[in-house]
């Protein structure tokens, strides 16, 4: 499965070790994750250099070619949010989790669309586990 990983870069990298272990979890088991490298560390440095619209451009496309979108949405992010939105306006199944105590908008939480999961986790591997349930569905 083409699975495109969303989550906060400018608005904070708090959550990092989160993301690498999100990430590997897919990558371990089979998916495709074209946005693999926004769980490493050093991505900030990174991005630094592509343009806005490169990004926009990039990242839409990523999105629009995938079969699914996960989003640790943990730390607010403008950018995830938008990617969410365009993921469910185009009738991708998405995953939302994040840390459980976590103030998240309620954009997400109140959203009732039915390709849309919402979890909260306390720990890594209760993320992994959410993260392997909503990657085997059919």
């Amino acid at each position: 499965m083409n699975i495109y990983f969303s989550c906060a870069i400018t608005g904070g990298r708090d959550d990092q070790h989160t993301y690498a272990a999100l990430v590997n979890e897919m990558l371990k088991n089979g998916h495709i994750v074209p946005t693999s490298t926004l769980a490493q560390p050093g991505i900030m440095e990174k991005e630094a250099v592509v343009s806005p619209q490169e990004v926009y451009e990039r990242d839409v496309t990523w999105v629009n070619g995938c079969d699914a979108l996960v989003a640790e949405v943990s730390t607010p992010s403008h950018g995830v949010g938008y990617e969410i939105a365009l993921a469910l306006l185009l009738g991708k199944p998405v995953l939302c989790c994040y840390q459980m105590g976590k103030r998240v908008s309620k954009m997400i939480t109140g959203n009732t669309m039915p390709n849309l999961q919402v979890s909260s986790y306390e720990t890594i591997e209760q993320a992994l586990e959410i993260l392997r349930s909503f990657t085997e569905k059919p």
